[in-house]
């Protein structure tokens, strides 16, 4: 009986400590869904913490690589410190300059507010062209040795598995991680601007031929141009702003492709005669017909320096997220569409010797 007595006791006890957890836990419950923030929590909140993981991407590097020429080092300044000013990704410059530009550059980035830009400069060794491009005797500025740097990604970023390469003459308006992530196809080495996107057509340039197709870059009189059986009327691609797998890149040898094409025009002339702008743009397009991915035409808003007039509306220029001045009027130089746009970029010499060059600008290539 004292047994059986013991055993019910137990059971009561038992049955009065559960009803009070289960009170308990009720009171925990509704104190964790108050939001009164002198109060607990609710437990979703924890949630909140793994946004830390979602940052990680400012852990990997983006390898950015533009040119950096003596005469046109206050562009390739402006272009960097609006890419800088717009993320917060984890992006070095690879500057790939001349050995005679090395250290002003270097003075220009560390004296001023670059100073905590990540870079690398790369000095870039002009004989690797040799046999590979010509003089054009009557227009001798059109040889630029830096303007064939693309040409070497693997080389200049050699631990990088993508890159981004952009012209000097660019001011970026939104996060440039936008691009690095454009998607690439399957065996496409490089993603491109095509000439037959709807931004580019808002603007005809005059006076260099037909300069959206094939046709205007490359000369088609050509039997070594006509066995490639590349139809005259596909849409060329601007390569100042291009993103680059560059594995794939190494594995179909896209370096060896484009020296190939280079080294032949040297022998036949492969180019139209009509080319205006820069004489790198045909053995990219040879390379990589129908063999590219494409990105975001915003990405790319161009020929803002093809003529002194503004082509583009003020707001459609405000959205873009790349501007592009290719073309003779250089937002340095003389008279440039929307130069204010990229002045606000502008970090001044502290040399002085750029603002001098300015007044010469005329002379500048276009790209």
């Amino acid at each position: 009986v004292n047994i059986s007595i013991l055993i019910v006791a137990v059971v009561i006890f038992l049955l009065i400590l559960y009803h009070n957890f289960l009170g308990l836990s009720d009171f925990l419950r509704w104190e964790l869904s108050d939001s009164n923030p002198a109060g607990l929590q609710p437990i979703d909140f924890i949630a909140a913490v793994p946004q830390r993981l979602a940052d990680e991407r400012n852990e990997e590097e983006i390898s950015v690589v533009i040119t950096a020429s003596d005469e046109r080092l206050g562009g390739a300044i402006a272009a960097m410190n609006s890419i800088y000013f717009h993320t917060r990704s984890n992006v070095v410059f690879y500057i790939v300059t001349l050995n005679d530009t090395v250290d002003h550059l270097r003075l220009w980035l560390s004296s001023t507010a670059l100073k905590k830009l990540q870079y690398r400069i790369l000095d870039f060794d002009p004989r690797v062209l040799e046999g590979k491009v010509q003089m054009d005797p009557q227009k001798p500025d059109t040889l630029k040795a830096l303007t064939f740097a693309r040409f070497y990604l693997p080389t200049l970023v050699p631990h990088a598995e993508k890159a981004i390469y952009v012209d000097d003459d660019v001011i970026v308006q939104d996060d440039i991680l936008e691009l690095y992530k454009t998607p690439l196809k399957p065996g496409h080495a490089a993603a491109f601007s095509d000439d037959c996107d709807s931004t580019t057509n808002k603007v005809a340039v005059r006076g260099a031929g037909n300069q959206y197709n094939y046709i205007g870059f490359l000369d088609y009189k050509k039997e070594t141009i006509r066995k490639l059986a590349m139809k005259a009327n596909t849409c060329s691609f601007n390569p100042g702003v291009f993103v680059a797998n560059l594995t794939e890149w190494k594995l179909q040898n896209i370096t060896k492709q484009l020296e190939k094409w280079m080294a032949l025009n040297v022998v036949e002339e492969l180019y139209s005669r009509t080319l205006a702008g820069s004489i790198t743009t045909p053995p990219l397009l040879i390379v990589f017909y129908k063999q590219h991915s494409s990105i975001d035409p915003m990405w790319n808003v161009r020929h803002l320096g093809s003529s002194a007039g503004k082509r583009y509306s003020p707001q459609f220029v405000k959205a873009a997220k790349l501007l592009h001045w290719n073309g003779h009027f250089k937002p340095w130089g003389r008279t440039a569409a929307y130069a204010e746009v990229w002045e606000k970029w502008y970090v001044p010499d502290p040399t002085g010797k750029f603002s001098l060059i300015r007044r010469h600008s005329e002379a500048y290539e276009a790209k």
